[in-house]
């Protein structure tokens, strides 16, 4: 991703946030519908080695934080999910495979799209809101507020991780998604724990 040109990049901002992109042109503008999933991947630095000593370049660990921040700030504060992966050795490629497979993940996140579907049909009668993503200001509060010792965790998060109103609310969109694939009724501090994880860089 930070191989794009910054001005590229941020002209996604308003796309990721509104699902819809802007065309200005003189007097005139036109707006098209652009509801999309941004999915992304970026190297710890330019050679991609920061992590092992024996590989890296001789400006480490400078490059990284260069590299890096070629993503600005309000940029990353709209991805919902940030995973580090750590490299994948010669070893790790005779484990056995994971317990859980790509069939079984597939059914659990149809079930929970499924849940949310009902949800919302009975919550939004516009139509305008099918999942959680969709979902803001009191409808959002309505379906998303964490149990008591949930509530505590995201103050402490907030705080703590200085998150931006846009970040708090993500991270709530995020919980709510996770109980719904535990087919939780309530949010809880579990769902929101996780949700914190997957903030990453973004804040």
């Amino acid at each position: 991703m930070p191989e794009f040109p910054r001005q590229v990049l941020d002209a996604l901002r308003q796309p990721i946030e509104t699902g819809e992109a802007v065309i200005a042109r003189a007097n005139h503008h036109v707006t098209y519908p652009a509801r999309f999933q941004l999915v992304a991947a970026m190297n710890p630095c330019r050679c991609g080695h920061l992590a092992d000593p024996n590989r890296a370049c001789s400006r480490a660990p400078r490059c990284g934080g260069d590299y890096q921040n070629r993503l600005s700030g309000p940029l990353l504060d709209r991805f919902d999910l940030a995973i580090e992966v750590q490299a994948v050795s010669a070893a790790d490629l005779s484990l056995p495979p994971p317990a859980e497979g790509s069939a079984t993940v597939a059914a659990r996140v149809a079930a929970a799209r499924a849940l949310q579907t009902e949800r919302y049909r009975r919550l939004d009668p516009t139509g305008a809101v099918r999942t959680n993503a969709d979902a803001n200001g009191e409808l959002l509060t309505a379906v998303a507020e964490p149990d008591p010792p949930g509530r505590a965790l995201m103050r402490q998060a907030a705080e703590k991780l200085q998150l931006s109103a846009r970040g708090y609310h993500r991270v709530l969109k995020v919980a709510r998604t996770l109980a719904d694939l535990d087919r939780a009724e309530t949010v809880c501090r579990v769902h929101v724990a996780e949700a914190l994880a997957y903030r990453g860089r973004g804040g």
